[in-house]
């Protein structure tokens, strides 16, 4: 029996999760799939109970679990509070503490969505990228960092960008095996040209890339590669980058596929223990309306039946039942497209679902 964590956040986390969980327990009524479901608070909503987003609960609840499922965190409701106890640091600590190094970001664009990307048919009609993102090093963990006065008086703030060679490695070859399972090309993502620990960076991937003489390997800078994903983005199958580059590349990527809202992620520890959660983030402008897509949150289910879980055969069920779905015509808000109705988050869960059950008939 596998046990899953279910962290549903802020903003419209709870329900988009709702929707994923419908998934995961009609995959486990219909007797396919044997799990047992656990649920905690983290981000804001952790906060206002516990006074901490992140709670030794919460965090005992993720560390015993096969995979965890997380919605989103954060919200205005936290933005004054002081950065230790805002929302986002418990994902900071999540990803710390479970050790998910490598965040595997899948950019895809579903035909049926091919009018709703912001660039022309021709251009994005096909996409399929994964971005490999490292997650637990570089700026957004490196040490010291802060807000400090200077002699004179004034303040600054300081962040420090640093990478090991093991932490560059091991990314590199998850970016390279999953390559294996693709087109076997890899574009490793920095700034060498300007700054050194990417300097490294490009040095540990080349040495990596010596162990896949079946995989071609390209280097690009990240203005270039922005750029690039907007010009001529079938041009990548795997990007792999680092923690910061990786952010911003990867909700640039989503754009391309009609809307944030159908990105799912997972990130990976050396065990593929994952944390799975959609990329859009809270939206506290639409949170508690309905009208949110789940899609990215179902399609998060799905990349954790094929990594964490090992039901392969399950997640490209629920790959599947999405793809029919939008075959049938149901969009919500961000992917409609002319003077289509819109449905609701809950009726695009229990679409997906009826999908799923359909497939049996």
């Amino acid at each position: 029996m596998k046990k899953v964590a279910i962290l549903p956040g802020d903003g419209i986390g709870p329900e988009v999760v709702a929707e994923a969980v419908r998934v995961l327990e009609y995959l486990r009524d219909e007797g396919a799939l044997g799990i047992e479901m656990e649920y905690g608070l983290v981000g804001g909503s952790a906060y206002d109970v516990h006074g901490q987003p992140l709670p030794a609960e919460t965090l005992k609840i993720a560390e015993e679990a096969d995979a965890i499922l997380l919605g989103a965190v954060g919200g205005p409701k936290w933005e004054a509070l002081p950065i230790a106890l805002r929302p986002e640091k418990a994902l900071l600590g999540l990803r710390a503490a479970l050790g998910v190094f490598a965040n595997l970001r899948p950019a895809v664009l579903y035909p049926q969505l091919a009018d709703a990307s912001t660039l022309r048919p021709d251009v994005v009609t096909g996409l399929d990228i994964m971005i490999v993102r490292e997650l637990t090093g570089g700026i957004y963990f490196g040490q010291p960092r802060g807000v400090r006065t200077l002699a004179h008086g004034e303040r600054q703030g300081f962040n420090t960008l640093v990478y090991s060679e093991s932490e560059i490695e091991r990314v590199a070859v998850r970016a390279f095996e999953i390559a294996r399972t693709r087109t076997r090309r890899v574009c490793s993502v920095d700034k060498a040209n300007v700054l050194e620990a990417t300097e490294l960076w490009r040095e540990v991937v080349t040495r990596v890339a010596g162990r896949y003489p079946d995989v071609a390997i390209t280097h690009m800078y990240v203005d270039n590669a922005a750029m690039q994903l907007v010009r001529a983005p079938k041009q990548f199958d795997v990007l792999v980058t680092t923690n910061m580059f990786g952010d911003i590349l990867s909700d640039e990527a989503a754009m391309l596929t009609g809307s944030i809202g159908m990105l799912p992620s997972a990130s990976l520890n050396e065990t593929d223990r994952g944390l799975y959660e959609p990329i859009h983030g809270s939206a506290p402008d639409i949170a508690g309306k309905g009208i949110a897509n789940p899609l990215a949150t179902i399609l998060s289910v799905a990349m954790m039946l094929r990594y964490s879980l090992r039901e392969p055969s399950l997640a490209a069920r629920v790959e599947k039942a999405v793809s029919a779905v939008l075959d049938s015509g149901l969009r919500t808000a961000d992917i409609r497209q002319g003077g289509a109705a819109a449905v609701s988050t809950r009726a695009m869960g229990e679409a997906v679902v009826s999908a799923l059950r359909s497939q049996l008939s």
